[in-house]
């Protein structure tokens, strides 16, 4: 795959959140987590040239990899793309001068895959109200990444840009069902579906999940649920998701070696503070050694998440000459085996059983971290009962 040139990735995606205006927030029809994080990840590559150009441009194999895709599954990435071009985006707003103004467009006016190249467009409108400064969120791709469901992210997404107001104000029940993308279902018409299904998991992962806590509370128009709202605080466990501006981290060696491998500013300093500087040293030396490799930035993507270069990695199994490395193999595959947005709940499910010196080790050598490894083991055996039958044997 030939790289796109490096203006089209590394300026934009120095920036670590997105600003997302409520009318990209606000849309009609569903999305499903992947085509958010899809959404978020092309709007944070084009913001900068949002109003100066037309046309934008991401190499797709990094995309993928940026939202946790397999970076070879075209297929879902065109469906994802495709759903973004049918979906409404709908806004209803004062202008500068004090005259209400209502608008609505497709999320993508177009897209299309050539070259191992993904181009996009907005139309004029939706890009001029993407672009304005004054009404927007900031969607932290760190925090993003972390969700699981995509009602969740919806509800953090809508309730985070009135995180300095403290409450969201109070919503008519049918449109936090259109935000929530279940406004076309019968079934959550009834205020107890809607709130055993969507409202009480979303809170709860955004709470665990995020750096704000929400609370819901309603309305009701005689028995009836009319309107919700969502108290906000921040969340000052889950502050450290917020990365860290300051000029601590560009002082480093690893940091150098990063710039001068292609990553942006923001990505380098991302990879720092989720790894820390000796794992991505590690696979930075692991990229150094393969050769031949294109798009180095996209493949030390995937070198950090899967840990290309440890023990056990993709291109470097080890023997499986003992029950332990043969264990360790089987691991790899079951992971591998899973959806991505399945593999990042699985991670966070056994992440939450653990505290201290483990976590910190499961955080910097995933399901390879030999701290865990008895753990781990288990929690793939519940999975996938008999996962490991024979594996002690010869």
């Amino acid at each position: 795959m030939d790289d796109i040139p490096r203006d089209h990735l590394s300026g934009p995606l120095r920036r670590g959140a997105v600003k997302k205006h409520v009318a990209a927030i606000h849309v009609s029809g569903k999305l499903t987590l992947l085509q958010r994080k899809l959404s978020n990840v092309l709007l944070l590559n084009a913001y900068d040239t949002l109003t100066s150009q037309s046309r934008h441009q991401i190499d797709a194999r990094t995309l993928c990899l940026m939202i946790g895709y397999n970076s070879n599954d075209m297929d879902t990435l065109k469906a994802s793309l495709r759903g973004l071009a049918e979906t409404v985006a709908e806004w209803d707003m004062l202008d500068e001068k004090g005259q209400q103004e209502w608008g609505v467009s497709s999320l993508l006016s177009y897209a299309r895959l050539k070259g191992g190249v993904c181009e996009y467009a907005y139309s004029p409108a939706l890009a001029e109200k993407l672009h304005d400064p004054k009404v927007f969120a900031l969607i932290n791709l760190n925090i993003q990444r972390r969700f699981a469901s995509g009602h969740a992210l919806a509800l953090y997404e809508n309730c985070y840009r009135f995180v300095r107001t403290g409450s969201t104000g109070w919503w008519p029940i049918e449109l936090f069902r259109r935000l929530m993308g279940v406004s076309d279902s019968p079934y959550y018409e009834v205020y107890k579906h809607l709130n055993a299904k969507i409202i009480k998991p979303a809170v709860a992962e955004v709470n665990k999940t995020s750096n704000i806590v929400v609370t819901p509370e309603v309305r009701k128009m005689g028995r009836a649920v009319s309107e919700i709202r969502f108290l906000i605080a921040e969340n000052p466990q889950l502050a450290i998701l917020d990365l860290d501006d300051g000029e601590g981290l560009r002082n480093t060696d690893v940091y150098d070696r990063l710039r001068r491998l292609g990553a942006s500013d923001r990505l380098a300093r991302q990879w720092i503070s989720e790894h820390g500087p000796d794992y991505v040293a590690q696979k930075l030396d692991y990229v150094a050694g393969q050769g031949g490799v294109k798009n180095a930035v996209g493949y030390l993507t995937k070198a950090l998440r899967e840990d290309f270069g440890g023990e056990v990695s993709p291109r470097n199994p080890p023997a499986a000459t003992s029950p332990r490395a043969r264990r360790l193999e089987r691991i790899r595959d079951l992971a591998a085996a899973r959806k991505p947005t399945q593999r990042d709940a699985d991670k966070r499910l056994f992440m939450s059983r653990l505290q201290g010196a483990e976590r910190e080790d499961f955080e910097r050598h995933g399901w390879m971290s030999a701290l865990n490894a008895t753990a781990i083991a288990a929690f793939w055996e519940e999975l996938s009962p008999g996962a490991f039958d024979g594996l002690d044997e010869g």
